[in-house]
């Protein structure tokens, strides 16, 4: 008898409860421009999360710093002033771009040089980068002469201290959106937010659940010019996500298509058939710098790098007139429950 008459009363009890969990806890969220595109967050507002005037201020107090320090698009950045300094330099730098150089120098040891930090000239040259002065394709000798002045191996961490031997130019634009993504996300973590969606300028992280208590969720884009149409659904926990492409920044000329994507050994756009690249990683930095590289290398030796290096990886190529997608084995295994388009 009183088993049968504290269920109801538990039951009611556990209802109101969740009913309560339910109306307390809430999607909220903010944005903004950054890097010359934009960011986003979106968190579940619950007990012990700080108001979203500071963690939008803490935010952009981030990002602020971020384009102080990197940016290649303002002369008074700390990476241009360095950009700018002869052969020889040393110049004294904070943590995070010490951090990053540190991160591109394993990049680029790991593929043997097909990661690289100093290609800014060469956009330039090309007309991708941020003094390009129009896209075309540059005589053999202006490469050659250009090319004197690319290569990581020519940057060296010294202490608290940045050094080049050579007259190298650094562009963080492969790694510092990623950097962003984890920094806003250790940041938030402090502020008491522990299920978000933290974007910048399309690299992104997720974790935690929403309060309907499902995963977020993200499409990854199918590689078309002319809209936008979700190839697959990804449930994410804790794995930043990072795509490169070269179906939308490109150029023609007589009838060659040149991809904003360089390969830093040659000098050159890529010539390969693959269109799109995904990567996850617990690191969004690493994420955002192993698409670039697996994007440089290619659909055959960019599949082989990520199985030899267990990365979770998903290859989108052409194929006559359409695409062929395949995903490497880790990348199958993280996200198994994908939902394909």
């Amino acid at each position: 008898m009183r088993s049968a008459v504290l269920q109801p009363v538990i039951a009611v009890a556990l209802a109101a409860a969740l009913t309560g969990c339910l109306h307390s806890e809430r999607i909220e969220e903010f944005g903004g421009p950054t890097m010359g595109s934009t960011y986003s967050i979106k968190y579940v507002r619950s007990e012990g999360v700080a108001p979203q005037a500071e963690l939008k201020a803490a935010t952009e107090a981030i990002l602020a710093e971020i384009d102080l320090q990197m940016s290649t698009y303002r002369d008074d950045s700390l990476i241009e002033q360095f950009n700018r300094a002869p052969a020889g330099t040393c110049q004294a730098m904070p943590k995070g771009v010490l951090d990053l150089v540190r991160a591109g120098n394993r990049l680029h040891e790991e593929s043997q040089g097909h990661f690289d930090l100093t290609l800014e000239p060469l956009l330039d040259l090309w007309g991708f980068g941020p003094k390009g002065q129009g896209e075309a394709v540059p005589d053999a000798e202006r490469l050659a002469e250009v090319r004197q002045r690319v290569g990581q191996q020519h940057l060296k961490v010294d202490g608290e201290q940045l050094c080049k031997e050579a007259d190298v130019q650094v562009d963080f634009n492969s790694i510092a959106a990623g950097y962003a993504v984890d920094l806003i996300v250790a940041r938030l973590g402090e502020l008491g937010v522990t299920s978000y969606l933290v974007e910048a300028t399309g690299e992104l992280k997720a974790a935690g659940f929403k309060p309907d208590g499902s995963h977020w969720r993200i499409g990854l884009e199918a590689p078309r010019d002319d809209q936008r149409v979700a190839q697959r659904i990804l449930q994410l926990d804790g794995y930043g996500i990072s795509t490169s492409g070269d179906y939308r920044n490109y150029f023609e000329e007589n009838g060659q298509r040149y991809s904003h994507t360089l390969d830093p050994l040659s000098g050159k756009p890529v010539n390969h058939k693959l269109a799109a690249v995904t990567v996850a990683d617990p690191s969004t930095l690493r994420a955002d710098g192993l698409s670039t590289l697996l994007m440089v290398l290619g659909p055959d030796a960019g599949m082989a790098f990520a199985e030899r290096n267990g990365i979770a990886a998903f290859f989108v190529t052409r194929e006559g007139e359409g695409f062929v997608s395949q995903g490497t084995t880790a990348f199958e295994q993280l996200f198994a429950a994908g939902d394909e388009q």
